[in-house]
């Protein structure tokens, strides 16, 4: 009796293995020495699964749906700042989406809100005109500021505060920017938000 192999590198959620197959080989992805199974009837389940739309077994094989894609990136098209923005609140705004892969970017309040742990990378390029004082932009993580960014060169007409990081993020949390220090008066054309995950925890 010829032994079945399993497709691919054992990429299959449960393997159900029958006496009247033979015996079963199922190959590493590093192609390793095959194991050899045999017997009446073997099912491996996933006791654990994940909230992140992956499915994990106990062999150790990973399975993720096409919704384990979060990715957005938003911009300012304009130089008005909107009435929300008040010194109660200074949340930098953005009026346009760029890419918003899973609808987790509310782009009337500008901020993100994680669908699952993991570890996600964050960027932003903030741009003020015609303002002569020094700026300071900050990424927060739920009401606490993670990284700063600061503008404040007087003898030039544009100037952005850019920074970047990758930060462990727990499902629901919120990330947004938050204008700490001083004003962006002159307008804000071409500034940017964006993030991504990068795996899921």
């Amino acid at each position: 009796m010829v032994p079945a192999r399993c497709p691919g590198p054992c990429a299959v959620l449960a393997l159900v293995l029958f006496l009247g197959c033979g015996v079963v080989l199922c190959s590493g992805q590093n192609d390793t020495e095959p194991i050899v199974l045999e017997g009446k009837c073997l099912v491996v389940c996933d006791s654990n699964p994940s909230s992140d739309g992956a499915v994990t077994s106990s062999l150790g094989i990973s399975v993720r749906s096409a919704g384990a894609k979060v990715a957005f990136s938003a911009v300012r098209g304009t130089n008005h700042e909107p009435s929300e923005m008040s010194n109660t609140s200074m949340t930098i705004y953005f009026d346009q989406v760029l890419v918003n892969i899973g609808n987790h970017f509310d782009l009337k309040a500008s901020v993100f809100q994680a669908p699952r742990r993991g570890i996600y990378s964050f960027s932003f390029h903030v741009v003020k005109v015609y303002n002569r004082q020094t700026i300071q932009v900050n990424l927060m993580q739920n009401d606490y500021p993670v990284i700063s960014a600061f503008a404040g060169d007087q003898d030039v007409t544009r100037e952005a505060a850019s920074n970047g990081v990758l930060l462990m993020v727990e499902r629901e949390d919120r990330v947004y920017l938050k204008l700490e220090r001083g004003t962006l008066m002159g307008g804000w054309k071409y500034s940017t938000f964006s993030g991504f995950l990068v795996f899921p925890l």
